[in-house]
């Protein structure tokens, strides 16, 4: 490849997000080279995107820039995502809208609607929990708890089990060890297996019934697609949520004037959702493959090439955001990119904006005072922004 980077910053070093400042590296390379070429590390070469325009670009041509190749990177060596062009996050249209159609349903403005006050009521059980312990994480202890619950009562999880599934979620996508975490994820997959076979004996009104009994094309899925969905489903309904909370809750205690101000004047609740939602940019990158020739901001890309979208950039983008680096909980307009764009945009839209909202208003109605004992952790990670802990000292009125 003749086009050499502009910046030597290795942007897939997770230590530039666990403890150093990306946004200066990303602000030089939109204002110098916004489509530039990345060489091979441990990772494949890429092309790195870092322009609000561009990124919405690839996002809305799914027949150029290809999801089923993968949408994250790999290490050199790990070959192929196995979901590729087999779950809703890996597919093109036509298969992808297949898919999501099995599942669309359950993601509705009135099926979310018809679960708010069973979020509420979860949520308050938290809180009670956490403001009991005195001390806790408000990562794992809070932020976590809501979307799983949520996510796992769409598949079916029986009660019972969903404490189970937390605990394995919890080291699955965690920051412990490689090998914890992979057994752990094995152990959700195990879970899966059984619940599949469950639910092609009984179906129920559940997701993880919609995906065995469902038909694509005419035909039944195959069981490895089920469960490659049923994973896919899964982290993408708490990961998203969980970093989003946290993440915002964090940028309130830092800024209490502004958590304040929402406490008095709900009315903000939407348009400070959005800011969050903005701010926290919680996917660090996003994943394409080129199809066919094309020109993306002034460079020619080639079938096979990798696209690399930075969304905390494109977030930032001046061309996009007046003072952009400020947080301001009454920004209007912000289009941001948090949730995607185009055919991938998040099918649970509706729902994490629910969760975020049901989350914060009980905070907010609840709790007396919520302080910091401890440091803000950062996950070590190139594919999600945000915090692995958050120590909190949480009193209720």
């Amino acid at each position: 490849m003749s086009v050499l980077a502009p910046d030597t910053v290795n942007l897939v070093d997770p230590e530039l997000y666990a403890t150093g400042d990306p946004y200066p590296v990303f602000r030089r390379m939109r204002d110098n080279n916004p489509v530039s070429w990345h060489e091979p590390t441990e990772y494949p070469g890429f092309w790195s995107v870092t322009r609000y325009d561009d990124i919405r670009t690839v996002y809305n041509d799914a027949r150029v820039f290809s999801s089923a190749r993968g949408i994250l990177l790999r290490p050199l060596g790990h070959g192929r995502d196995p979901g590729g062009g087999r779950t809703l996050a890996l597919t093109d249209p036509p298969h992808h809208k297949a898919l999501r159609t099995l599942v669309a349903d359950w993601f509705t403005t009135r099926s979310v609607r018809a679960l708010e006050d069973a979020m509420r009521e979860a949520v308050r059980a938290v809180l009670a929990r956490a403001a009991a312990l005195g001390t806790c994480d408000f990562v794992t202890d809070i932020a976590a708890r809501l979307p799983l619950y949520v996510i796992c009562r769409l598949m079916g999880v029986p009660a019972h089990e969903q404490e189970m599934l937390f605990t394995l979620t919890s080291r699955a996508f965690g920051a412990g060890e490689p090998e914890t975490r992979s057994i752990a994820h094995q152990e959700i997959m195990a879970y899966f297996v059984e619940l599949m076979y469950r639910r092609m004996d009984e179906p129920a009104d559940d997701l993880v019934s919609a995906l065995v009994n469902g038909e694509v094309d005419g035909e039944l899925l195959a069981e490895e697609d089920v469960l490659l969905n049923c994973d896919n489903l899964l982290v993408g309904g708490t990961e998203n949520v969980r970093l989003a909370v946290a993440g915002g809750m964090l940028t309130f205690l830092e800024r209490p004037a502004d958590w304040e101000r929402l406490r008095t004047d709900r009315t903000l609740m939407p348009t400070a959702i959005e800011e969050v939602l903005r701010w926290t940019s919680t996917a660090t990158h996003i994943m394409r493959t080129v199809t066919e020739p094309v020109l993306l901001g002034g460079r020619r890309l080639e079938p096979g090439d990798r696209v690399v979208l930075w969304t905390p950039s494109a977030n930032r983008d001046e061309r996009h955001f007046e003072n952009p680096d400020a947080f301001d909980i009454a920004r209007r307009p912000n289009r941001h990119l948090a949730l995607g764009a185009g055919e991938h945009f998040c099918l649970g839209a509706m729902m994490t904006r629910t969760e975020m909202r049901i989350l914060f208003e009980e905070l907010l109605d609840s709790t007396h005072r919520i302080e910091r004992t401890g440091p803000a952790v950062p996950l070590r990670s190139i594919v999600v922004n945000g915090l692995e802990s958050l120590p909190v000292r949480i009193t209720t009125t």
